[in-house]
């Protein structure tokens, strides 16, 4: 009898504690919010004229035709219009042969530029292309070099010599030498040719060397930049003097 009632005390000493335990570990705590709330007074904020402020390029985050650049808008313009005229239905075809035509248009554009230089460079006008040429179109084209048949050389040169002008001098003597040449029926005159091609077409060999020494006295001393002195204009205008009474018709 005394065993059972020993049990029993034990039990419920037991079961005290374990409750007691449980309750510490915070299932049934009471336990206070730890949320802290603001009252503090709160004033609102105004923006005014964002619109304004904020219309720069640099906040144009969505591109349409009419805010892109003049290329992207020309490329969109030729795809329209392949688009319209072979009546293609999808916009990336049209894209397609818009980029294709740029392309071929590029290369045609390249071989007709490196054409033109190659041909100046043959007609021995390269200089013309890259600077100071010994071998252009003989001068810049004016009255003179357009009448050279009605103009009077011996008079021009007298009023550039009177100036001491030496290199206009050379330069009118030179006409006056093709003037020549033309009227002896030697070679056939024309603004746009070179000394080249007059030199091609002399057949005779002593006028050939004649014109070959007169020509490379023309253009050093008319394209050279320096001032001709009297001695050396005086050598010139006797090679030239010289030159015409043995082309004389």
């Amino acid at each position: 009898m005394s065993k059972h009632w020993l049990h029993t005390i034990l039990f419920c000493i037991g079961f005290t504690l374990s409750w007691s335990t449980y309750g510490n570990n915070g299932v049934f705590q009471n336990t206070t919010d730890s949320l802290q709330v603001d009252r503090s007074n709160v004033k609102p904020r105004t923006f005014e004229n964002l619109k304004e402020k904020y219309n720069d390029d640099a906040f144009v985050y969505e591109r349409t035709l009419e805010n892109s650049g003049w290329w992207t808008r020309f490329k969109q313009w030729l795809s329209d219009f392949f688009q319209d005229l072979f009546n293609l239905k999808s916009q990336g075809q049209a894209s397609n042969i818009t980029d294709i035509t740029i392309k071929i248009g590029g290369i045609i554009l390249f071989l007709l530029v490196a054409y033109f230089i190659f041909k100046a460079i043959v007609n021995k006008e390269g200089q013309w292309v890259f600077g100071k040429s010994s071998d252009k179109s003989i001068i810049p084209v004016t009255d003179i070099e357009n009448n050279i048949h009605t103009t009077n050389f011996k008079q021009l040169i007298k009023d550039a010599e009177k100036s001491n002008n030496y290199r206009l001098a050379i330069r009118y003597y030179y006409l006056w030498l093709l003037k020549q040449l033309t009227e002896s029926g030697i070679i056939d005159y024309d603004v746009e040719k070179t000394n080249s091609d007059y030199q091609y077409e002399i057949k005779s060999k002593s006028i050939k060397e004649g014109f070959s020494y007169t020509s490379y006295l023309y253009n050093y001393i008319w394209y050279g930049e320096f001032n001709v002195t009297e001695e050396q204009f005086g050598k010139a205008k006797h090679a030239f003097i010289n030159f015409l009474n043995q082309t004389k018709a």
